[in-house]
């Protein structure tokens, strides 16, 4: 039995490292697209579905998929609405009162510039 390393051997693991490269750089790529189209198009939750797609990644594929449609979908209006402002941390914060009396506050400086 012949243990030399001749030349196909050589060839034989330069095309497994480059096939391990080619599928690693795949496994990433499609890791980051549901995060990166949804920071792409301003998606409020976007963050979420970047989690989810390496999850989904990491689950072998099963819940990959849902990341990807999670990034094309807009939320409701009313979805939306509530996702910009979340009014329970914002009245701990900052009580009722001072919220409105601030926006007079802010109208009247937007008045004087547009007198001017």
């Amino acid at each position: 039995m012949d243990a030399t390393f001749g030349m196909l051997d050589a060839f034989a693991f330069v095309v497994f490292a480059v096939l391990i490269a080619v599928a690693v750089i795949a496994i990433v790529s499609l890791g980051q697209l549901p995060g990166r189209l949804a920071r792409k198009w301003g998606h409020p939750q976007a963050s979420a579905i970047n989690v989810a797609g390496w999850i989904g990644v990491a689950t072998g594929g099963l819940l990959w998929p849902l990341a990807l449609i999670w990034a094309f979908m807009t939320p409701s209006r009313a979805a939306a609405a509530g996702m910009k402002e979340n009014d329970h941390v914002r009245d701990i914060i900052e009580p009722e009162g001072a919220a409105q009396q601030q926006a007079p506050l802010q109208k009247a400086s937007t008045e004087k510039e547009t007198r001017r």
